[in-house]
């Protein structure tokens, strides 16, 4: 399962987002450090093409593919040395896969802090880049000697020389510039710096026609590559704790159509390069979660290891050809059911089965 890990200022609303995602009750207060421990929780990926195929199938249970979120208390400057505990809090978030920066543009005389996102922004980059800065100085020099006995390591000493150079500069190696083959290299690492971001802008309820002016700044900071989000995250938050048909009903009332959040959570979905396939039968529609580029073999893997070790060929469909058909057999009888081997790459939204033998 996908982890994304919630990093921001005090009070800029990433316990109100984590609430709005798992539909939990982490505390959400209006002064610094209310979130002491971290939250951890999940949310559904939303895809309606699961949905569909579920109905098609009659299924008796639906799975969608969900995503992990944890939720750290809030940094301030100086963090990554330590104040307000942000050592702890940083620790909790080495090892998931990408961070999600939210920064805060609503105004609350309520709410302490900063309303300047880009604010928010310089803070929380300049204490994860020297947090990393600090992780590396601490035993490169460990790993350069034991280079010149072990040339494998050569390779890596020279990626960490090149990070060490960026994040000197304050630089967070997501803004570097370093190449992929470097990032790679750099991953054993778990830099915080060097993960996927995505940007939650957490606007005010009266903000919502400002949303796009808001942002602006944000996302001339980062350029492209990283996707900005305008999100009332209150208004989620609130919406979160209704009943479905409530939480849609209010949501279409505020002119919000299906809401930020499943945008996000696809967003975050994609943002780490993972696509979607799908089981679907009488019993169960499933979607499944796999990297992109990806063979046939390595997806059945997805669903159990016996699948891969003994993997023998795919049967699969396209999502909309098997709903326009009606039927797995119908596809069959009309040769829109493909056999697919070992080297068979396997794309976003085919529906499979897969033959094996152990």
């Amino acid at each position: 399962m996908e982890r994304f890990g919630f990093v921001g200022l005090p009070n800029a609303g990433k316990s109100s987002l984590f609430n709005a995602l798992s539909r939990g009750t982490a505390l959400a207060a209006a002064y610094p450090f209310a979130t002491v421990d971290p939250n951890v929780g999940m949310a559904r990926v939303p895809d309606s093409r699961l949905d569909r195929l579920a109905a098609m199938s009659r299924s008796e249970k639906v799975v969608p593919a969900t995503v992990e979120f944890v939720d750290i208390g809030g940094l301030v400057e100086g963090a990554s040395t330590g104040e307000g505990l942000g050592n702890r809090f940083l620790a909790h978030i080495r090892e998931v896969d990408a961070v999600v920066f939210v920064l805060r543009a609503f105004t609350d005389a309520d709410v302490m802090g900063p309303t300047d996102p880009l604010e928010h922004l310089g803070t929380v980059e300049t204490e994860l880049a020297l947090a990393d800065l600090a992780s590396i100085e601490g035993r490169v020099e460990r790993h350069r000697k034991a280079s010149r006995l072990d040339k494998t390591l050569v390779a890596e000493v020279e990626a960490l020389d090149a990070a060490l150079e960026c994040l000197s500069e304050g630089t967070p190696l997501y803004r570097s510039g370093l190449s992929a083959e470097v990032r790679t290299l750099l991953a054993p690492w778990f830099l915080l710096t060097n993960k996927p971001v995505l940007v939650v802008v957490n606007i005010g309820d009266d903000q919502l026609d400002d949303a796009e002016a808001l942002t602006k700044p944000v996302v001339d900071a980062f350029g492209p590559g990283v996707e900005v989000l305008p999100i009332c995250v209150q208004l989620e938050a609130e919406a979160a704790q209704l009943p479905v048909e409530e939480h849609a009903e209010m949501l279409a009332e505020l002119g919000l159509g299906e809401g930020a959040l499943p945008r996000l959570l696809r967003s975050a979905y994609a943002a780490l390069g993972r696509r979607t396939f799908f089981t679907t039968g009488e019993k169960e529609s499933r979607a499944w979660t796999f990297r992109a580029g990806a063979k046939a073999p390595e997806c059945a893997g997805v669903i159990h290891t016996d699948f891969q070790r003994g993997f023998i060929k795919a049967e699969c469909v396209r999502w909309d050809e098997l709903l326009e058909l009606g039927s797995w057999s119908a596809a069959r009888d009309v040769g829109k059911l493909r056999i697919e081997g070992k080297d068979y790459e396997v794309a976003d939204g085919d529906v499979m089965e897969f033959r094996f033998n152990v």
